[in-house]
C-alpha cells in the first residue's frame, strides 16, 4: 500500500492518480497508524514553505514522518515535499524545516551568471543529469525530461546524496536518495512515461 501524506497540500490527487495507474493500492490520509502499515509512503505538495510546515505542526505529522524514516520505509517527496525534508528556506524565513536531509532552499536567480534573464517561476520541460546512479533514476536515459513548476531549489549540503540535476539559471538539486528517502524538485506525475518509470522505480525498492 502507497499511503499519501493529506496535509491539506495542493497537487495530491494527480499523485494518487499515478500510483493508482501503476497498480498501487493507495490511501491519501493523515492517520499516523495508517502511515506507519504502508510500505511506501509520499508526501507531496505545491504551496509555500512556511504554510506546509504550519499544517504539519498541526496535524502532529512531522513525528510520523520521522518515524517513517526511523522505520526504514521508502519515502519519497515531491515537489514542495522535497524541499521540507531540508533545514530552511528562503521562502519562509525563520521556519524550520523537517530537516531529515542537510540543505537549503533558495530561490531561483532571474538572471544567470551571462545575464540571460529567466522567468520565475520556472513552468515547463527540463533535462536531467544524473552525478550519480539512483535507484529511481533505473531504465532512464541521460538528458531524460521531466516537468517542473517551481520557484526554489535545493542546494543540498551533501553533494552525495544528489541523483539528478538540470540547468535553469543556476544548477539545480532535481532529486536526492538518501537510504529510505528519496525525492524530487519535479512532478513525475506529470512528466509523462519517464515520469511513470520514476514513480514504478520507487514501487521497487
Amino acid at each position: 500500500m502507497v499511503a499519501i501524506i493529506d496535509y491539506d497540500a495542493g497537487n495530491i490527487r494527480s499523485v494518487e492518480k499515478a500510483f493508482s495507474y501503476l497498480g498501487a493500492n493507495t490511501i491519501v490520509t493523515r492517520d499516523s497508524k495508517e502511515i506507519l502499515r504502508a510500505d511506501h509512503v509520499v508526501l507531496p505538495g505545491v504551496g509555500a514553505f512556511g504554510d506546509a510546515m504550519s499544517r504539519i505542526n498541526e496535524y502532529d505529522l512531522k513525528s510520523t514522518i520521522m518515524s517513517v524514516v526511523d522505520k526504514e520505509i521508502p519515502f519519497l517527496g515531491i515537489c514542495l515535499g522535497q524541499q521540507l525534508l531540508f533545514d530552511s528556506s528562503e521562502e519562509s524565513k525563520g521556519v524550520s524545516g523537517l530537516g531529515i536531509l542537510r540543505g537549503e532552499i533558495v530561490s531561483i536567480p532571474k538572471t544567470d551568471s551571462m545575464g540571460n534573464t529567466y522567468k520565475i517561476p520556472q513552468i515547463g520541460w527540463n533535462s536531467l543529469d544524473f552525478p550519480r546512479e539512483g535507484r529511481l533514476f533505473k531504465g532512464i536515459d541521460q538528458g531524460a525530461y521531466v516537468y517542473f513548476v517551481h520557484s526554489y531549489y535545493l542546494r543540498a549540503a551533501d553533494r552525495n546524496i544528489v541523483t539528478a540535476t538540470t540547468d535553469y539559471s543556476v544548477t539545480v538539486d532535481a532529486s536526492v536518495e538518501s537510504g529510505n528517502v528519496f525525492a524530487c524538485q519535479f512532478h513525475p506525475e506529470k512528466s509523462a512515461d519517464v515520469g511513470m518509470q520514476i514513480l514504478k522505480n520507487f514501487l521497487e525498492v
